[in-house]
């Protein structure tokens, strides 16, 4: 029964998404986000699509499972992510205020090709991990409802993948801008049912959530919470989902939308992170991600809805992956025409590798997350230094900041391997992870501001 209400939601879901995609695509419209008329997305269409997006559905299950782990420390350390869009808000303005029309302008301008090289590389495998990732969880939600089905993973993954890319390659950003609006609506209306439930549940103590210490205890959650207030300046301007809405409408309603856009992504996050710290608070096992534990903790209705709520942000973000994998070909790399057909090869393209992944790569949700956020950190010093405050930073500077970032992230990804492990400290892999930021964030500042003064003494000279 929760099974084919499941697919039953889920298939009109599916429907209501091609139903909302725009019937006529242009090229203003694939890639800006433009409607039929030429006219700029409003204010709630950008605020819904930032959140819809944002609270995808890797982050919901990450909240959940932190959630159950590390109590609300762990709740409270992943919605500090979320304060990307008051970091990312600024600093689209900031890049608006210098003429830049993408975070690919500024960088160029900066530092030439091997700039903007740096940065692509970085925001591909960005989108990669954001393709792979929304479809494990789609992947993992349908091998749990239908078990007796042996390849319900793989085939929900290939069905879900082709229809996002539908209805994806259809429209582009106008289509992900309009499907975004749709299935936000219908997220908070499933999701805000279930948290009801929820609270109304016989037990549920909002003091016991608030104080809450996990199965695991509390404090790799607040290891990680200083991870994310290392990360969270330049954790918003890898996401390219995010950029790409920065730059499609007027300063003033771009500034909103990113405030907007921040309160109700970090409720909506913590809301779901309380599902997951009140099965730690009832005994419940761990099981298949939460999906398994959820089953048996509450009413079938509630479970279909919490699915539906997964379900619903994994398309949302798929959709928009993939305009934003066609802008960064076409639009920034340049790798085919500013052309209908090719964007839509892109996003075959980044699909089929996302798709490919989930087949292949390590499915551990939270570390597509560390390691994506730690590449970005190369991004701190140079804005702080070179937008923030306006210095020229040479482009060696820029390079070694890079360099540090990459190995960072690529030490977090081999942690477990004798070369690597010698040299990180002997604990949590937050422990080791908080070590990567500061030695990254260090090495970067020290390359960027020594370049600086060099070419501030070069300039007084």
């Amino acid at each position: 029964m929760q099974a084919t209400a499941i697919v039953a939601i889920f298939a009109l879901i599916l429907l209501g998404s091609f139903l909302a995609a725009p019937r006529r695509a242009t090229l203003d419209g694939f890639f800006d986000g433009r409607s039929d008329k030429g006219v700029q997305p409003g204010l709630w269409t950008l605020v819904f699509s930032q959140v819809t997006t944002w609270i995808f559905a890797r982050s919901l299950m990450n909240a959940a499972i932190l959630g159950f782990y590390y109590g609300f420390a762990g709740v409270l350390a992943y919605a500090a992510y979320y304060g990307s869009f008051l970091t990312g808000g600024f600093i689209v303005g900031r890049l608006c205020e210098s003429g830049a029309m993408s975070v690919q302008d500024w960088l160029s301008a900066r530092f030439g090709a091997v700039g903007t090289a740096c940065y692509n590389s970085v925001i591909a495998l960005r989108l990669l991990s954001e393709v792979f990732a929304n479809l494990i969880v789609v992947g993992l939600i349908f091998s749990a409802v239908l078990p007796e089905v042996g390849f319900a993973k793989e085939g929900a993954i290939i069905v879900v993948g082709l229809v996002a890319l539908t209805y994806s390659a259809w429209g582009g950003l106008s289509a992900a801008l309009r499907t975004d609006v749709m299935q936000m609506l219908i997220f908070l209306l499933v999701f805000g049912a279930a948290l009801v439930a929820l609270i109304m549940r016989p037990g549920f103590d909002l003091a016991a959530i608030v104080t809450a210490q996990g199965s695991a205890g509390g404090y790799n959650a607040w290891i990680l919470l200083l991870v994310a207030f290392l990360q969270v300046f330049s954790y918003p301007v890898h996401d390219p989902v995010m950029m790409d809405r920065g730059f499609i409408a007027d300063p003033d309603t771009t500034r909103k939308s990113f405030l907007h856009a921040f309160w109700i992504s970090t409720l909506c996050i913590a809301a779901f992170g309380a599902f997951g710290i009140q099965a730690a608070l009832e005994g419940a096992a761990y099981d298949t991600q939460l999906i398994g534990t959820w089953a048996t903790m509450f009413p079938s209705w509630v479970f279909v809805a919490l699915m539906a709520s997964l379900l619903i942000s994994a398309l949302s973000t798929l959709d928009s992956a993939l305009s934003s994998a066609a802008r960064l070909a076409v639009v920034e790399l340049r790798l085919a025409p500013r052309s209908l057909a090719g964007g839509r090869a892109a996003m075959l393209v980044f699909a089929l590798g996302g798709a490919a992944l989930t087949f292949w790569g390590n499915q551990t949700l939270f570390d597509a997350v560390a390691v994506s956020g730690t590449a970005s950190m190369f991004l701190t010093p140079v804005l702080v230094v070179g937008l923030v405050t306006q210095r020229m930073v040479p482009v060696w500077s820029y390079l070694l900041s890079f360099a540090a970032a990459m190995l960072g992230a690529l030490a977090y990804m081999f942690r477990a391997t004798d070369m690597v492990a010698v040299v990180l400290v002997d604990g949590h892999k937050y422990e080791q992870l908080l070590q990567i930021c500061i030695v990254v964030l260090i090495v970067g500042f020290a390359a960027v501001l020594i370049g600086a003064r060099r070419v501030d003494a070069r300039v007084g000279g």
